[in-house]
Formats: C-alpha cells, structure tokens, sequence
C-alpha cells in the first residue's frame, strides 16, 4: 500500500514508521526541511523514542520511508491513503486555530489521486472532519466525497516517547464520512497496526471526534477535582496523597494526582474544542479554571510560608509540561513563571533537557544546580527523573521546597533544614 504521512512531527514520523515497518511504502510530507532532511539521511530528527532512532535508518534505506516538503508533492498524487497529524492548537485568547491544519488541507486537496482514502488523527473540534475538511478537499480536488475520495477521522491516542506502545494496547477509534469510508479505513488500519490491535468502529467520523475530546476532558475534569481535594486538604491541614490512595483502593474511585498545573499538546487545549462554542457545557470550562489556577496557588503557598517574594530569587525545576520530554507545550511552567512575576519575584529555570539559551526565550534566568547563586525558593514544575535524588545543599541558600508533583521524599530536606511543603499536603 502506498501511503502518505502529512506531518512529521513527535507523533507523526512514529505513525509513518509504524505503518513502513509493517512493510507499506510511506512517504512522509512536512514544512520543515530540517526534519525531511535528516529522514531522508536515515536519521530521526526527534529522539524521543528508541524504537523510533532504530527503525528509521533501516527503513530508509529499504525504501519503504522517505520524506519530502510540499515543494515536491507528487508522491503523495500515487497515496492510496493520506493520514493527517498537523497540530491544531489554541492561540493565547483560547480561540481554535487552524491555520497550520486548513493550509495542509489545501495541499493534499490539490495532489489527491482518485479513490483515495484521507484520515484525520489530529484531534478536531466535532463535526470538523465532514463539514470543514470534506468540502476543503471536494473543492481543491474537483473529486466527490464519497464517491471519488474517501474521509474518516481517527484519533490519535499515544504519548510522545511511547507511540509504539500505546498503538499496541490501544483500541483504534474509527469512524467515516459514509459507510465506506468508515470500511476502508477500518481495513487500513487492520493493515498498518501490530497484528492483535483492535480497530473499534464508531458511528461516523462525529463520534470519534468527540471520542478524543471526551476521554482529553475527563482527564482535565478529574485533575480539577483533585486539586480541589488538594486545597481542602491544605486548608484543614490533611494529606491528600494519603487520601487519594486509600480512595482508590475502592474499585469505582480512579482520582488523579493533583498539581502545580496541567501542560501539554492535549489536556490544556482540546476541552476548549467542546466548550468554545457551546454555552451548555458547565463542567469542562470550571475544570479549566481551577487547573489554570494552580500557578497562583502555589504562589500563595510560598508568600504563606516565606513572606514577600519582591525580588527575591525563586527557581523552576523542569520546564518540560511532564517529566522526561523534551517539548515544552502549554507548559504549566508558563503560568508559574507569570504569577511568580506579578509577586515581585526573580524567575530562574532549570531543565535538564533545555539548554540556557532556550530557557531565555522562555522568560527563565537559567540557573544550574551546584552554583553558588543562592535561591530562596525552589519549585518542582516537572518531575523528571534527574530531580528523583536532587539533594537540598545543591541550590545555595534554600529554604522553601515546593513539590509540584508530589514526587520527592520530604526526609532529605528536613534534615537539611529545607521546608519541604507539597500540594495539598
């Protein structure tokens, strides 16, 4: 089968290996020449996955993957089908952008072969896939939906680091434009995933939009219920950690961990994808509200402890929105840094996976554990494994640890005379 990948990013070049590795000819299309370059050397240009650095350079060098940028498209005119995984995000006033998406769109409609098969994996608002997109690709294409090409949408449902995984243990959500579309994209992903993989079907490509955005949503929901749990328990002088693990040994009970805030590609942006346009929704927009609040709790959990924070030196551990990756997304670490700011602070960052320069452009000092640059606060943002054995005496001058994650042991601090205070504990 002959397949194109538009968008090669952290989980658009695993896709395109998968479905190479399963003996497909695929080529991959994206923007950057940097990352169609190193493909095409038989590098990865990301490094998130060992599976992912291995496999590329085999398959390249097969010729069952290649890479190339629109400049160049008439690969993608020979796809049998065409898989979509170009972000969409949501701008700083929290409106739905997509103008990355709507120009890929424009692309592949102007090199479609007749009878092909386009899937959307980027998470959408619903009804995107028909109403938007189908009528995108009728027009750039002179071709008739559902007769001369074929629309499903298909989320995606992996975590960058472990694509490979998660393709392997997840169900795949399948729904179509029509019920052959939904047929021929059920039997594409029968052949491109790992034999045993389950391809669920769904009604119509509506129901597995709102498939992604619910299973998204309910992780935001239940984050904002456990910071909530987590601020009572700070109130009344309880440990919520405690409280969490004895809950859930209860069958029904499955609350998350509370935090200093929520970060990433997904739970920050895609409930606004449900709520933006639809008033009735209550709940989603509120747990937004509480996990967007977060930054400005732990400021108050600091200046409770410490007093002021004008001008006094405060230090971020991780800037990463989760531990051990490299991609810095709708970081919580930017809501910490701007309520920091707006205390009087002086915002330092630390981040084993970014280098001093990208911290800058992040509106971080960059600060290095181990320098005699005191800091009288230090919070844990991202729970990457480098800060598992972090010892107290490496940040000069400390005197109030904040465990954003609830992720260190308490004792070391102690004993080295440090408050060490979580959240909600």
């Amino acid at each position: 089968m002959r397949i194109a990948v538009v968008g090669l990013g952290h989980i658009g070049l695993p896709l395109a290996v998968q479905y190479a590795s399963r003996g497909h000819d695929v080529l991959g299309v994206d923007v950057a020449d940097w990352i169609v370059d190193a493909i095409n050397r038989g590098e990865s240009p990301h490094r998130d996955e060992q599976a992912l650095i291995d496999r590329v350079p085999k398959l390249v060098a097969e010729g069952r993957l290649r890479a190339t940028t629109w400049r160049e498209p008439e690969g993608v005119r020979e796809a049998e089908v065409v898989v979509v995984i170009v972000p969409v995000v949501v701008d700083a006033d929290r409106q739905i952008d997509f103008k990355p998406i709507d120009a890929a769109t424009r692309d592949i409609a102007a090199n479609l072969g007749d009878g092909a098969l386009v899937v959307y994996e980027t998470t959408l608002p619903v009804g995107t896939t028909r109403d938007r997109f189908g009528p995108m690709l009728a027009a750039g294409s002179g071709r008739q939906l559902d007769r001369d090409f074929y629309l499903a949408f298909s989320p995606e449902r992996v975590l960058v680091g472990r694509v490979f995984l998660d393709l392997q243990r997840y169900p795949k959500i399948v729904g179509g434009t029509s019920d052959e579309s939904t047929r021929r994209a059920v039997e594409f992903y029968r052949a491109v995933l790992d034999e045993g993989t389950e391809v669920m079907r769904v009604a119509n490509a509506e129901t597995a939009e709102m498939v992604k955005l619910a299973e998204t949503t309910y992780r935001d929901v239940n984050i904002a219920y456990a910071n909530e749990l987590a601020r009572f328990a700070d109130r009344n002088g309880i440990d919520v950690i405690e409280v969490i693990g004895a809950a859930n040994s209860q069958p029904y009970s499955h609350i998350h961990q509370p935090g200093v805030g929520v970060g990433g590609h997904c739970i920050p942006v895609y409930p606004h994808f449900l709520f933006n346009d639809d008033p009735e929704l209550r709940i989603p927009p509120l747990a937004r509200e509480i996990n967007e609040g977060m930054g400005a709790f732990t400021v108050d959990i600091i200046e409770d402890r410490v007093g002021s924070l004008d001008g006094q030196p405060v230090v971020v551990l991780g800037v990463a929105y989760r531990g051990d990756v490299k991609e810095d997304a709708f970081s919580s670490a930017f809501r910490l840094r701007d309520e920091l700011l707006a205390a009087g602070a002086r915002v330092y960052g630390h981040d084993p996976y970014f280098d001093a320069d990208h911290l800058r452009s992040l509106g971080f000092e960059p600060y290095e554990p181990g320098s005699d640059e005191p800091m009288r606060v230090a919070v844990l943002q991202a729970a990457h494994d480098a800060y598992r054995t972090l010892d107290p005496a490496s940040i000069a001058g400390l005197k109030l640890f904040v465990d954003g994650r609830n992720a260190l042991d308490r004792e070391p601090f102690e004993r080295a005379g440090v408050t060490y205070v979580g959240i909600g504990r």
